[in-house]
Parts: C-alpha cells; sequence; structure tokens
C-alpha cells in the first residue's frame, strides 16, 4: 500500500464495513507507522479491490476503532491485524490465504509471539479457517461490544 491508494481503500472500507467507520487519519497513521503491514490486493486488470492493515501491538488489547496509535509498542508480543477488507469481486480467489503468509513474515520480523484481530460481522468461521482460535479475554467484553454482538478476539500462534 501507499499513500496514493488511501482514496480507493477508504472507499472499499466504506463499502465493505460501513458499520465501522474510521478516519482517514487512522488509515494513514497505519501507513505510516508499518508500511510492511499495510497491503493492498489489486486484480489482474491492477485495480485495487482489497487491503490489509496490520501492525506491531500489545497482547490481549486491541486498539479501539476509530482510534489513532501515536506509536507501536517496542517489543510487541502481538501482531495486530486491524482490518482487512475485499470487495465481492474480490473474494473467494485466496487472497487471505495469500495474505496469511506475508503477515506472518512480517510478525515474526517484528518479534511478536501471535497474529491478533478483532473477528465482526460473523467473520469468526472464515479466521478460524486461517488458523486463528477465540481467546476470551474478560477485560476486553466492552470494546468488543462496540462492534457488534458476533465479535470475537482471536489469535493465532506464530
Amino acid at each position: 500500500m501507499q499513500a496514493k491508494d488511501l482514496p480507493t481503500v477508504l472507499h472499499i472500507a466504506a463499502v465493505v464495513h460501513p458499520h465501522y467507520p474510521e478516519h482517514e487519519d487512522v488509515f494513514a497513521e497505519r501507513l505510516a507507522l508499518y508500511p510492511g503491514g499495510c497491503l493492498c490486493l489489486a486484480l489482474h486488470d491492477d485495480r485495487v479491490a482489497g487491503y490489509v492493515l496490520s501492525h506491531p501491538w500489545h497482547a490481549d488489547a486491541p486498539p479501539a476503532l476509530d482510534a489513532l496509535l501515536q506509536r507501536l509498542p517496542v517489543p510487541a508480543p502481538a501482531f495486530y491485524l486491524h482490518d482487512m477488507a475485499l470487495l465481492p469481486e474480490a473474494r473467494g480467489v485466496g487472497a487471505a490465504g495469500r495474505a496469511m503468509p506475508l503477515l506472518a513474515t512480517q510478525a515474526v520480523a517484528a518479534g511478536c509471539r501471535e497474529l491478533a484481530l478483532v473477528a465482526v460481522n460473523d467473520s469468526a468461521g472464515f479466521w478460524a479457517r486461517q488458523g486463528f482460535y477465540a481467546r476470551n479475554v474478560p477485560a476486553l467484553a466492552a470494546k468488543l461490544a462496540t462492534y457488534d454482538a458476533a465479535a470475537r478476539f482471536m489469535v493465532r500462534p506464530l
């Protein structure tokens, strides 16, 4: 992902995650803080049809939705997948499966022990197929409720 991709990425976010809006500053900050964890999926015609935002972070403490981070923790035990969004035409082509090894490589290089995310929109089954499992962290209950009733905090050991 590059800065020039941000308008397209914001459009994809609005289409795929209309109930989880985030300001452009959040996307720009993630890209500035950890460009290696910000990926775009281009279709065969080079049109961007999906993206991933990810970065090193604290264990069992996903950042709040639509919040700036200011800086990344060092060391960081977890590699947080802030968002993965694919337009309908980019689904079912194995994009997530191809992205996971890239993200795992980034996480290992950053010294992280696990990948972590908040599964929303009933996507826990999808993430389970990617090797994630739900971790019950009682302190996260209020934060997860800000997403939706089915939101789950999930991790994947590296």
